[in-house]
């Protein structure tokens, strides 16, 4: 009788144990999905992508200088390089006088930094978040045979 009653007490409390344990994985679970919203709301707080007006302002006055075919394919061209006018011109394939006028508004932005050596003007990017903005685009818009 005893081992009858042992073997019945053990098998309740396997079954209890069992019943438990599912209880508190799925109350961990719970506890777990909780806190992983917790922190996902926290970071999306801290995620403020243009926070401020002046930010705001800064983005556009770059995307609008940007926004022009030519310009952007200019930028495309010098990317993390330093090119000079005629490489431009020879990247993009337009005339010096049309690759000028749009080096000047890109230059004058500050989109693009210029430096003299000689007889010759070299451009780069001005800035390492336009780099990346640009790498963003290519990946995004340019198809897999031009990367």
């Amino acid at each position: 009788m005893c081992g009858r009653a042992l073997s019945r007490l053990t098998g309740v409390f396997n079954i209890l144990f069992s019943v438990s344990a599912v209880y508190y994985m799925g109350f961990c679970d719970e506890i777990q999905s909780q806190v992983t919203a917790e922190i996902i709301v926290a970071q999306a707080g801290n995620l403020d992508l243009i926070a401020f007006d002046n930010d705001i302002e800064r983005a556009a006055f770059a995307l609008k200088a940007m926004s022009h075919p030519l310009r952007l394919k200019i930028l495309c061209a010098v990317g993390e390089k330093e090119l000079s006018v005629q490489d431009i011109v020879d990247c993009v394939g337009t005339t010096q006088s049309n690759v000028s006028q749009h080096l000047a508004k890109l230059r004058d932005k500050e989109i693009l930094a210029s430096r003299r050596d000689a007889n010759r003007i070299y451009y780069r990017v001005n800035d390492e978040r336009t780099l990346r903005l640009i790498e963003m685009m290519r990946d995004v818009f340019c198809s897999a045979k031009q990367h």
